[in-house]
């Protein structure tokens, strides 16, 4: 296969992950000739790499450890740093006096920067308030929160004194909120007056006193003006801002805290049930996000990172890892594609980006858009990054064609288990259409096959094979650690089952092809789902699509909803092409059976498709915890069609 961008020589001898070579090579004498060898090593010797990571991304530490890695053969069980004691904000707030840490940048137009300085400032002041409110280390703090600089600010002050920060968007419901802080019990609550998107403003301040009624643990509430609106009307509300003034000139703190100390709760979608809540530990954090940022995505210090993203979305975690590498993170809050899809890209122009983000949904949106860059334009991105669903190959030719030809295009897959990724990109790697460049160093990522054989140019289950110190510490709530267990090792025993479907190419890339649990069934041929979603994406009357199987009788048949663009209709003629397209850029066994036209799919809050509230939804069955959805008045439909497939 021709890759799509090859870097050069001099560009590669400029990548971080060249230097980390040469860093293996001069402490180790292991000579690296590829990235593949140098992979092999990160594996094989686990310990030495990830202590090269430590030194080589400088982590800032009260104490190291001599014993980086215990029980590395026990998956759960490895121990990691043992004795080491560092603060994840502490390695956030590096960062020279002056330079800029933070642009925020909202749809309304508000635009402010925080220096490194500034940044520590108010910190410092949200940390004097905390622990004012007897919050200390393990307390949990919540925030319903927009994307802003005040965010960071509350997480980073919550973390520098020990405590465990937990956030989802403010277009949470009461349920969806309560659904997941209602079961961390936090002392304090973090939100805002409310949020601009798509073009209109949401107040959110009395869902938000309905949620405090149901927080006793909450002992005060913080509001940060995004509208400059009616406050919250509850009891113990403090302004973000007056809060800043009451305890200017505060001392910054910093606990010190062993390597495996919790930092952060995420949850799961929580689409088929109560959202799981899933702790990560401070130092498997720092580290992976470090070596990602650093080594796969070439950050160097005063680079401009911009993910787009919620603070209901792991990306967001994985965005403010950035000022750990000196780097300053643009924030966006509002809507991506309003006014258009390529207003985003007059931001990345406007603030200098080099390290640009967003789901491959937003790709997919631009390229309906017929964006294209001016030759002149995107002069400082250096790499651009796609996750939260499968990067089509038709994208990556786009991106190249008509967004830059010199740039590093790194498809991204891992998810919230993991708060951070298994497969990503590689700026010293070229670039396949459809492809992820690379699996991660020092995560052992292989393809297995039913009977846990690991297999090649072949799909199966991707799974990481022995420890790596960004696995999760466990669920809250689960004791015994039997929730945890049975969600990753229990298909294969010692070994982390990811949940998607996959295969690893003859290039050494990754093609991830859907959700395991999502993968159609059809004459027990095993289907991904994106396989179908590319050959849609290139009819150009539909707008998005969801495929899901239906059981009929003791077989699954291929079901596929389209939402048509404005002004176009299912016909017979499109529905032929649709299963043309599918049919010769996939196989016969791909073409759906049934090719029905819906006025909506469902999301996840992220933006995800969902497709198994949908195969839920055919088959009449109910759907647990819908607040996970942002748009659950859309299953009513497959609700009702049930009859019309039969």
């Amino acid at each position: 296969m021709t890759p799509l961008w090859t870097p050069s020589q001099a560009w590669i001898n400029r990548t971080s992950m060249a230097a980390f070579a040469t860093k293996v090579r001069q402490d180790y004498g292991v000579e690296c000739a590829d990235y593949a060898a140098l992979h092999a090593w990160s594996v094989a010797s686990k310990a030495n790499f990830w202590q090269t990571v430590w030194d080589y991304c400088g982590v800032v530490a009260d104490s190291t450890s001599d014993q980086t890695l215990l029980n590395e053969n026990r998956f759960p069980g490895a121990v990691w740093f043992e004795g080491a004691r560092l603060n994840f904000a502490e390695n956030c707030l590096q960062g020279d006096d002056d330079a800029i840490a933070i642009i925020e940048r909202l749809e309304s137009g508000r635009r402010q920067t925080l220096t490194y300085q500034e940044l520590r400032n108010r910190v410092a002041s949200v940390q004097a308030f905390l622990r004012d409110l007897g919050v200390s280390v393990g307390d949990r703090v919540a925030g319903m929160v927009p994307n802003t600089a005040d965010t960071v600010v509350a997480m980073l002050a919550t973390t520098g004194l020990g405590a465990v920060w937990s956030s989802c968007s403010p277009d949470f419901g009461t349920n969806g909120a309560l659904d997941r802080f209602g079961q961390i019990e936090p002392k304090v609550l973090f939100t805002c007056d409310g949020y601009h998107y798509g073009g209109k403003t949401f107040n959110i301040c009395e869902r938000v006193s309905t949620i405090l009624e149901s927080l006793p643990s909450v002992r005060a509430c913080v509001v940060s003006r995004i509208l400059n609106e009616d406050q919250v009307g509850a009891n113990s509300v403090v302004d973000f801002e007056v809060l800043i003034s009451e305890h200017a000139g505060a001392a910054l703190k910093f606990e010190q805290l062993p390597f495996n100390h919790p930092l952060y709760i995420l949850y799961s979608s929580g689409t088929t049930g109560k959202p799981k809540c899933i702790v990560h530990r401070a130092g498997g954090t720092l580290l992976q996000h470090l070596k990602e940022h650093q080594l796969h995505a070439d950050i160097h210090a005063g680079d401009r990172l911009f993910f787009y993203t919620t603070c209901g979305w792991m990306m967001w975690n994985w965005l403010v890892s950035g000022l750990a590498s000196r780097a300053t993170i643009v924030l966006y809050d509002g809507a991506p594609v309003y006014p258009s899809a390529s207003h985003l890209f007059e931001l990345i122009n406007q603030e200098h980006v080099t390290a640009f983000g967003a789901s491959a949904r937003y790709i997919s949106a631009l390229q309906q858009e017929s964006y294209a860059a001016a030759p002149d334009a995107l002069a400082p991105l250096r790499v651009m990054l796609s996750t939260g669903s499968p990067l089509a190959h038709e994208s990556f030719e786009y991106v190249y064609r008509e967004i830059k030809q010199d740039i590093c295009l790194a498809s991204i897959s891992g998810g919230t288990d993991i708060v951070s990724s298994f497969v990503l990109g590689n700026p010293a790697l070229p670039v396949y259409a459809g492809q992820i460049q690379c699996a991660g160093l020092g995560m052992d990522v292989q393809v297995w096959n039913d009977g846990g054989q690991r297999i090649y140019q072949d799909k199966g289950e991707l799974v990481c094979a022995s420890p790596f110190p960004s696995a999760p510490i466990g669920f809250w709530g689960d004791d015994s650690g039997e929730k945890y267990h049975d969600a990753y090792f229990a298909q294969f025993p010692n070994v982390w089952a990811h949940g998607d479907f996959a295969e690893q190419t003859a290039e050494g890339g990754f093609i991830i092809y859907g959700r395991s649990d999502a993968v159609l069934n059809p004459g027990g041929v095993r289907i991904g789902t994106a396989e179908i979603y590319r050959q849609v994406e290139q009819i150009p009357q539909v707008l998005e699509s969801v495929c899901v199987g239906q059981r009929v009788g003791d077989d699954v048949r291929v079901v596929l909803f389209v939402v048509m663009k404005p002004g176009q209709v299912l016909s017979d003629e499109v529905i032929a092409s649709i299963k043309r397209s599918i049919r010769t850029g996939a196989s016969p066994r791909h073409v759906p059976a049934v090719i029905k036209a819906v006025a909506d799919i469902p999301k996840t809050r992220s933006g995800k498709i969902s497709e198994i509230p949908v195969r839920k939804a055919i088959h009449g069955e109910t759907v647990n915890n819908i607040e996970g959805l942002s748009n659950p008045e859309s299953l009513a439909f497959y609700y009702g069609i049930l009859d019309l497939l039969l």
